[in-house]
């Protein structure tokens, strides 16, 4: 299923989908909203209050949209954003956040309990890692972090963190809409399972003895959360996607 993508994932490819008119409505709102209650758009210019998601991407179109690309940034890391520094900064306080290309326009989450708002703000022209770079720089860091981790004795802090490592091929299937190349679900899936097992093991710096392993443990996650979110921002931008 796609409901346990990030939001700004399913907006890009659902929302790409539509925009070039690989899916019909009801499929991008069921694919969109998953288990929230509602998605609308807020603050998009010419525009009073807020639309339904529909409407939103609709008024995107309008305005030259022909596809949606996320942004997994974090800090230290914008990846997938361009600017200007209000939009980045929204960003990266959410984690994530979506650009209509050709239009001008990013799209920044807010969730107010089981309903979501899509901000819009002016959003410039971005510099994306390629899908094949993103694809390679995940596979070494996959190797590295494993390595480091083992040395730190992972399997005895975080036995799950561990077996999530070791069994990196084992992993839930994306369903993904016409359009999006098989590559990049591949690559997703990946991403994701990378940022996953990264917030796993950094549940608990208690079981640390001291400061400075808290910080070991820091450092060998750094290199695999950095390309996790690379190859999940790059699997979700049709600007870089190749032909499937």
């Amino acid at each position: 299923m796609t409901t346990h993508l990030p939001p700004a994932a399913r907006l890009a490819w659902w929302g790409t989908a539509w925009l070039r008119g690989d899916v019909v409505t009801d499929l991008v709102v069921d694919a969109v909203v998953g288990d929230d209650a509602t998605h609308v758009v807020a603050g998009l210019p010419g525009v009073t209050g807020t639309v339904g998601l529909v409407e939103g991407l609709a008024q995107l179109r309008r305005r030259g949209a022909t596809g949606v690309g996320a942004a997994f940034p974090a800090e230290g890391d914008p990846v997938g954003l361009g600017g200007p520094r209000d939009f980045n900064t929204e960003a990266l306080g959410a984690g994530e956040a979506v650009v209509a290309i050709g239009a001008g326009i990013g799209l920044v989450p807010a969730r107010t309990g089981a309903a979501v708002a899509w901000v819009a703000t002016p959003a410039e022209r971005r510099q994306l890692p390629d899908v094949g770079e993103a694809d390679r720089a995940l596979r070494v860091a996959l190797v590295q972090s494993a390595q480091a981790l083992a040395d730190l004795d992972v399997a005895r802090w975080r036995p799950e963190v561990a077996d999530r490592l070791m069994d990196l091929r084992h992993r839930e299937p994306l369903a993904a809409p016409d359009g999006v190349p098989a590559r990049c679900v591949d690559l997703a899936a990946r991403g994701l399972q990378a940022v996953e097992v990264v917030a796993l093991a950094l549940e608990d710096d208690g079981a640390a003895v001291s400061a400075a392993q808290m910080q070991e443990r820091r450092a060998a996650l750094v290199p695999l959360d950095r390309a996790g979110r690379a190859a999940l921002t790059a699997a979700c931008s049709p600007e870089v996607w190749p032909p499937d």
